[in-house]
């Protein structure tokens, strides 16, 4: 559970700088009291009352050094120069010691944070992404990186140096009259109090506002993704109804339970605020009436006494901000809290690649495997199955029978619940995760494309290969067919998710990227399922030419894909029920028999 202090920790590499600019800017405001204060001065010199004792003695020291008499001239020169130093020589200083720090302090964090989520993001465990949409993760990370930016150049360059402003003006009126000193404090003390005991309140409605508007965002996210399936079944009606029913319940919540509690809570606070300023005025009035303070100390105190209460507006303004912000700063420090993946240790923020290298033959041994994603749903059971170097597997069954799920755990999505996986005779567990990945290559039905170049997206695996490469994988995988159709070939933008490619165009993109990272096991993935059948032949063709270059896993339904396989294994729910060549298992006739004869039939064409 993320708390206030991990929203400080965000700026701790910036500490002494944080320390340095607070200090100064303190007080600078600090500083700028001076200039009430002298003109209160300059009231008494103009109406022939004594300045203070501190004006007294610089007078007296200005007269020592120049030779000019203690008159009201070099009195009302003394004071000049005083305001004249306060504010004309420090208005240049300010912004360098104030904006300049405070920004550069609020953007450096941003970059180190935005660093730490990349990071997180890419460290995270596979299921994660299975309950959270990339909608909902990325509007989590921006708002919290954007109010965390824009919060700490409020809180560290205003309202702290305004505490300190209001402090040094209750010291000021406390060597003119120490009860009004004390009301001040009090009164001030109280307002605080009572403001930011109301914004607590406020700010755990925000956070049920934050968790709201996060829903709302996902759901916008999937509408995008899914923009094909919301046309295709004519849904825009009822997803526009559905978004603006959660809309209008946001607007209820923004309106009437937080915005309508702010508005009430700045009407109490200013009621408060100018009962407090004409409590001051009257009481500042009658001790200058009754001979206790002079004219120019009622106009001092008066003054600063207004600019502190002044202060409490922007003061309550900015706490109303921090409240609006914090629980989407402090949802942002919850994912950064998540617990990462097996990859953390292979991924540093530097984007510095500390993955062993590795280098395998390609043999790879199931042994005794079993995996179930809850207790009383088995997935995998007793799985033994060895697959030879350079050997070309397929595996095939129903859906459900754990095909997809062997290959997971092959990539070490997950572990297996019993048995392990040896790769040239070592335990998966025991190698660094991601130098052996980066050893395997996978084909999925859908292949993963993103808002790029055709080249970009070639070599995005791999982004050391020479165009020779590029070009001998293209021509294995038959892109090279595709690229003549394209108006730039290899630089043709082929937009977000591969848009702009069919799906055969897509599948061997798919291929020849994997070729180009050159791994020592290649996996196809339901590769074919879902194509004509120019494009399942173009595939299957590649799929031949590679076979006995290296150890190759296909996953299939179509069963015309795996015919040339070495080795065909048959699942069944989650059990190997039949391994043999195409047509030993046709012989046998069995469940690769049935399904072979289901698919051969003309219904099934």
């Amino acid at each position: 559970m993320a708390k206030m202090q991990d929203i400080w920790n965000f700026f701790r590499l910036y500490r002494s700088a944080s320390i340095f600019s607070i200090t100064a800017t303190s007080i600078f405001e600090v500083i700028d009291l001076a200039v009430p204060y002298t003109i209160g001065q300059i009231l008494n010199v103009l109406s022939e009352q004594p300045p203070d004792r501190l004006i007294k003695n610089m007078i007296a020291t200005a007269s020592g050094i120049t030779g000019i008499p203690e008159e009201k001239p070099l009195m009302l020169g003394v004071l000049l120069s005083i305001i004249f130093v306060v504010s004309v020589v420090r208005a240049p200083i300010q912004p360098w010691i104030g904006a300049w720090f405070h920004w550069g302090i609020a953007l450096r964090a941003r970059r180190d944070g935005a660093q730490k989520a990349l990071a997180k993001i890419l460290t995270l465990p596979l299921e994660f992404y299975d309950e959270n949409n990339p909608g909902r993760i990325a509007g989590r990370v921006a708002r919290g990186l954007a109010n965390l930016t824009w919060t700490y150049p409020e809180i560290a360059g205003q309202m702290i140096p305004k505490l300190f402003r209001i402090l040094g003006i209750f010291v000021m009126i406390l060597l003119v009259d120490w009860r009004i000193a004390i009301f001040f404090i009090i009164s001030f003390l109280f307002i605080l109090n009572f403001s930011f005991r109301n914004l607590k309140r406020l700010i755990d409605k925000e956070e049920l506002l934050d968790k709201h508007q996060e829903n709302t965002e996902s759901r916008t996210s999937e509408i995008i993704t899914n923009i094909k399936t919301v046309k295709a079944f004519a849904s825009e009606a009822a997803e526009m109804k559905r978004l603006n029913n959660r809309l209008n319940r946001e607007l209820k919540v923004v309106l009437y339970d937080v915005h309508l509690g702010y508005v009430r809570l700045g009407t109490q606070q200013r009621t408060i605020v100018q009962s407090c300023v004409f409590t001051v005025l009257v009481w500042t009035l009658i001790a200058t009436v009754q001979g206790q303070i002079s004219i120019g100390h009622f106009v001092t105190v008066l003054t600063i006494s207004g600019m502190a209460y002044s202060e409490l507006e922007p003061i309550s303004t900015l706490g109303e901000v921090f409240a609006r912000r914090y629980a989407s700063m402090l949802r942002f420090q919850e994912f950064m809290h998540l617990p990462v993946g097996r990859e953390s240790d292979s991924i540093s923020i530097a984007g510095i690649d500390r993955s062993k290298p590795y280098k395998f033959t390609g043999k790879v041994e199931f042994s005794n495997v079993s995996f179930r994603y809850n207790p009383q749903n088995p997935v995998l059971q007793d799985i033994q199955l060895l697959i030879e170097p350079y050997q070309t597997v397929a595996l095939v069954g129903r859906s459900g029978s754990g095909k997809s799920t062997l290959v997971k755990l092959l990539f070490r999505y997950f572990e297996p619940n019993q048995g392990c996986i040896l790769i040239d005779g070592e335990n998966i567990r025991d190698l660094n995760i991601s130098g052996y990945r980066k050893r395997l290559a996978i084909v999925h039905q859908e292949v993963d494309v993103f808002n790029g170049s055709l080249y970009e997206n070639l070599i995005y695996g791999n982004d050391k290969a020479t165009f020779e490469q590029v070009e001998a994988a293209c021509r294995i995988a038959k892109v090279d067919e595709v690229i003549r159709l394209l108006p730039q070939g290899y630089n043709t933008l082929i937009g977000e998710r591969g848009v702009r490619l069919s799906g055969g165009q897509r599948q061997r993109l798919g291929i020849a990227r994997a070729l180009l990272v050159e791994p020592d096991v290649l996996i196809f993935d339901e590769a074919t399922s879902s194509l004509d059948y120019e494009s399942e032949r173009a595939i299957q063709l590649a799929m031949q030419e590679l076979q006995g270059t290296r150890t190759m896993i296909i996953i299939a339904h179509r069963l015309s894909t795996v015919r040339e396989a070495d080795k065909i294994v048959v699942l069944d729910q989650g059990r190997i029920a039949e391994v043999g060549s195409h047509q030993e298992l046709l012989e046998k006739h069995g469940i690769y028999h049935r399904l072979h004869s289901l698919q051969e039939s003309p219904s099934f064409i």
